[in-house]
This record gives C-alpha cells, sequence and structure tokens, in this order.
C-alpha cells in the first residue's frame, strides 16, 4: 500500500523565513523522481528551483502561484509505492488507490473563483489529488490558448495580467527566450484600452435606434457596458513589497535609519583607462570588461585604505575591519535591483574578474542566482552609468560601509597639459559610513581611485 509522504518547504538559507511560488513546475497526479524540480519559489535572496525528496505521485499541492509560505509549510504531498498493473479498463493506479477508470484532472482554480463543481477554495489550500495516477485531459477547443508553463518569471507580472483579466498564453514576450515582461503585459492593456475607445467612439456616433442608442440607455450593470469610474484620490495598481523588492526597500530603509552616511564626488579624465583596455582587448585572449578594471582599481584603493573595507558592530560599538574584500556590484534586472557578489576579489586579476562579472550577470538576468551569490559583500561598485547618468548619491549597502558609484563616461572639454581638449570625463562619488572614516580618508580613498583612472600606471606602481 502506498504511504503518501508531506514535503514542507524547506530552510533555503541565509536567514530567509519565507518564499513566494512563482510557478509550480509539476500537476496533481504526476510522476515525480527523486530530487526533481517540483516548484519555482522566489524568495528575498533569488529565484529558486526547489527539489522534491521523495519519488512517487503528485497527490496535493499547497498553494496557487502568488501565495507566500512560510518555512515549514507544506508544498505538496506524494504518495510513494510502486505502481502496479491493474485489470482492463482501470489503467495504471496507486496501490490501495482502487482500480477505477481515471477522472478528469480539475481545472486549477485561482484563489476567490468558483471552482467548475461550483466550489470556492482560499488560497493555500490544497488541489484535490485524482483516484487514478494518470488523469484523462479534456480536449481543448480549437480557441483555447495552448496548454503548457507560460514564460513568466516575476510574479508581480502575473500579477498585473491576473487583476486585469489579460491571457498570458495570448502574448509574445519580448523578453530573453520569449519571457513576457511587464512591458508586454502593459502594452497588451494599453491595446485593449485602444479598442475598448474605438467601439465607444462607433457607438456614440451610431444613428438612433441603432445598438449604440440602446447601449446608451441601457440600465446600469448591463454585462459589457459597464462606465469607467472616475478615478479616486487612492486609486492606482498597489505593488506589494515583497520578495526582492521588499528585501531592496527593507534594506534601504535600514541603511538610512542606522548609517550617517555621506557623499564626496570628483570628476576624472578616464582617456587613458579606456586606451589602456583597448590595447590589453587587442592581444589575443579573453577580453577585459571595464567593470573588471574599476574592480581592480577599487580592490587596490582598498588595500591602502581598509578602513572603507569594514561593517561597524552597533551592540559591541566596535568598528570591524575585514581582510578579504567580497565585491558587490548593482545589476539591475526583470526582477528588481540585485547585487552579486564576487568572492575574494582582491585575490584575482582582471581576466578572473571579468569572467566572474559575466556568471554572475547572466545568473542574475535569469534568475539563477543563489543565496550565497548575494551575500556576504563588504564593498560595492555601481556603475550607474549604463543608465546614462553622469552622478548620484548611493545608498550604501547595510551593513557595508561604503560604495563606489561611476557614472557616464562621456567625452567633455577637458584642461589637459595646460591646454583644452575633449577626453573621455568620468564622475565617481564615494558614499560612506561617517562612523568609519573622516573625510580625510574618504578623500584619499577617492582621490587614489581617479589619479588610476587618469594614469592607469599609479595602479602598476602600487601593486
Amino acid at each position: 500500500m502506498a504511504q503518501v509522504l508531506e514535503f514542507k518547504l524547506p530552510d533555503l538559507g541565509e536567514g530567509l523565513t519565507e518564499a513566494e511560488i512563482v510557478r509550480w513546475l509539476v500537476q496533481v497526479g504526476d510522476v515525480v523522481a527523486v530530487d526533481q524540480p517540483v516548484v519555482e519559489v522566489e524568495t528575498a535572496k533569488a529565484m529558486v528551483e526547489v527539489p522534491c525528496p521523495y519519488g512517487g505521485v503528485v497527490t496535493a499541492r499547497f498553494g496557487e502561484e502568488g501565495t507566500e509560505l512560510p518555512v515549514g509549510a507544506p508544498l505538496l504531498t506524494v504518495a510513494v509505492g510502486a505502481p502496479e498493473d491493474s485489470p482492463e479498463g482501470s489503467g495504471n493506479v496507486l496501490v490501495g488507490y482502487g482500480t477505477q477508470a481515471p477522472a478528469a484532472r480539475r481545472r486549477r482554480v485561482r484563489a476567490g473563483t468558483a471552482a467548475a463543481d461550483g466550489q470556492s477554495r482560499r488560497p493555500g489550500t490544497a488541489d484535490a489529488a485524482p483516484h487514478a495516477r494518470v488523469a484523462a485531459p479534456t480536449p481543448a477547443s480549437a480557441s483555447a490558448p495552448a496548454e503548457g508553463p507560460v514564460p513568466v518569471i516575476s510574479p508581480l507580472v502575473r500579477r498585473l495580467a491576473r487583476d486585469n483579466d489579460v491571457d498570458l498564453r495570448r502574448l509574445t514576450g519580448s523578453g530573453p527566450d520569449g519571457l513576457i515582461l511587464r512591458a508586454d503585459v502593459e502594452n497588451a492593456l494599453r491595446t485593449q484600452a485602444a479598442r475598448a475607445g474605438t467601439v465607444a467612439g462607433q457607438a456614440a456616433t451610431a444613428p438612433a435606434g441603432t445598438a449604440g442608442e440602446r447601449a446608451a440607455t441601457a440600465p446600469a450593470g448591463t454585462a459589457g457596458e459597464r462606465p469607467a469610474a472616475a478615478p479616486r484620490a487612492g486609486d492606482g495598481e498597489r505593488i506589494p513589497l515583497k520578495g526582492v523588492r521588499g528585501a531592496v526597500a527593507d534594506k534601504l530603509s535600514r541603511s538610512r535609519r542606522e548609517i550617517p552616511d555621506a557623499t564626496c564626488w570628483v570628476d576624472a579624465d578616464a582617456t587613458e583607462l579606456m586606451r589602456a583596455r583597448t590595447a590589453m582587448n587587442a592581444t589575443p585572449g579573453a577580453k577585459i570588461s571595464l567593470l573588471a578594471l574599476l574592480a581592480r582599481i577599487c580592490t587596490a584603493a582598498l588595500a591602502r585604505f581598509p578602513e572603507l573595507n569594514s561593517t561597524v558592530d552597533t551592540e559591541a560599538r566596535e568598528i570591524v575591519r575585514l581582510d578579504r574584500v567580497h565585491l558587490g556590484f548593482a545589476a539591475q534586472t526583470d526582477r528588481g535591483l540585485v547585487v552579486p557578489v564576487v568572492r575574494d576579489a582582491h585575490t584575482r586579476d582582471a581576466e578572473s574578474l571579468t569572467a566572474e562579472f559575466a556568471r554572475l550577470t547572466e545568473a542574475a538576468r535569469t534568475g539563477t542566482l543563489t543565496p550565497g551569490d548575494l551575500t556576504g559583500g563588504t564593498f560595492t561598485l555601481n556603475n550607474y552609468g549604463v543608465f546614462g547618468v553622469d552622478g548620484s548619491t548611493p545608498i550604501v549597502n547595510h551593513p557595508e560601509a561604503a560604495m563606489l558609484g561611476v557614472g557616464r563616461i562621456v567625452p567633455k572639454p577637458w584642461v589637459h597639459e595646460g591646454e583644452l581638449a575633449v577626453r573621455q570625463v568620468v564622475q565617481l562619488s564615494l558614499t560612506f559610513d561617517h562612523r568609519v572614516c573622516d573625510g580625510g580618508t574618504a578623500g584619499g580613498f577617492l582621490r587614489y581611485v581617479a589619479d588610476c583612472v587618469e594614469q592607469p600606471a599609479v595602479l602598476l606602481r602600487t601593486l
């Protein structure tokens, strides 16, 4: 006889206490193998595929997509036991589940909507398990959208579509590999609104006695003829602060509350740095990224000014200077801002840094960063120049003590060797925790970085 085992949401590490169901990878009645991923969840750190430790048949799932579950809450149940052949007409069934003909798989219903049998389910309740292991699918009509996983990562995109009755299966994603982005849903909403406006305009200009007149005089509440309500104060889209967005909000708020930060900045002539990179990439071998060169400059500067590679222990009232540089770098993704961390950046050369930046950036883009990839940083490099801006006053990434910001590198008039010339100029800014050092130390760090940008040979002299 089969044994039904309950699989609970496991502890995903790094102090995480909850996760949001983004996408189920299995249905009730599916056969799963040991360590097969069964659900994709989003934590405050990363998107994670959760494998099931049991092999068998899924008999129940707990929670709809978009539901947030605490660690230890039931995810699904699995009937463990070898299936055996049954008499003709009964199909393959689990031992102890009878030999009735397979029942049609019931359509999954979202929270708050009615099921096909007139009953409703609340979020967090389990999908009912069919008696047979293999369910007989109901033939789809020609106009019905194709079954299969919808290429959507963000639960916010799913919620936006669900709240506005947008069928994601009918959209073509503009993201990588057809990924449906928020912009795709918003474009669909604009198209719907434009069509609705066209229909409304045609109805308004229809002759008396036509359907347009009848629609205008129809009683309130007639289906399909609801007038748009005037916007009121407080109306608009509400986006829950949870998942990655919530984690970012919490960390930035804590940083502003606890860290007395200050910012200093300087313009630097990056012409020679750009020439050095061009020369390096002209030789055979792996190409070096600009971010890797800036990272090398940062680690060299931190070796000279270790006060900025530190953290503050508020309970002990101590400054803890760290002997290893784990360099975080800000990366904007469809899921929000994340800060992957390059471990032991001070031991890496430019080629190794380039490769690691590329690996972590790709993982951030695809949502496969692990919690370990996003924690433990000691200093952050923020290249906001990719957004086309010159300067910023970054918020320190708590519990770190400083962040270096790099603006765009653009041609500007510059006095070079006593003459006015057009040079490649960049603005560098340093936001730092004023508890760990004073302005002189912060200024010395930033001036050293600027000197290395202007004359890369300075870096070679200090290695």
